[in-house]
């Protein structure tokens, strides 16, 4: 799976995303050690604490059925601006893939990071 493919998909998903508070939305794609993507968007509420990032929910998805490793995730918009993750998200991200990568895209390049590169000092037991 390509870095290109994956935020292929991850705009897919995007399509999907909840956002009417925001008008931001958003989707990712989440590949695992053995090849599976799964696929999130961001879902909001009028609670915003209720609100679950397209990342968490990608996250989320894979966990519920039973994958635990992940390699890389992919996170685009619907408009074509670029979306780090949150703190919130990037400490998932620390427990499910601390060696893993995160893609984005921003002015229609393709920029790489590593979980520890955002989030050098997540929590860990």
């Amino acid at each position: 799976m390509t870095d290109l493919e994956l935020i292929q998909m991850a705009k897919n998903a995007a399509e999907y995303a909840y956002a009417p508070y925001s008008d931001f939305y958003v989707g990712a794609a989440l590949l695992t050690e053995d090849g599976k993507v799964f696929t999130g968007c961001n879902v909001e509420n009028a609670s915003f604490g209720a609100t679950n990032c397209a990342e968490r929910t990608a996250i989320f998805k894979a966990v519920s059925e039973g994958y635990r490793s992940f390699t890389k995730i992919a996170i685009a918009t619907r408009n074509g601006s670029v979306a780090y993750p949150c703190g919130v998200c990037l400490q998932v991200m620390q427990e499910f893939m601390p060696n893993g990568n995160v893609i984005v895209e921003k002015d229609d390049l393709i920029e790489t990071y590593t979980v520890k590169e955002l989030f050098p000092k997540g929590f860990v037991l």
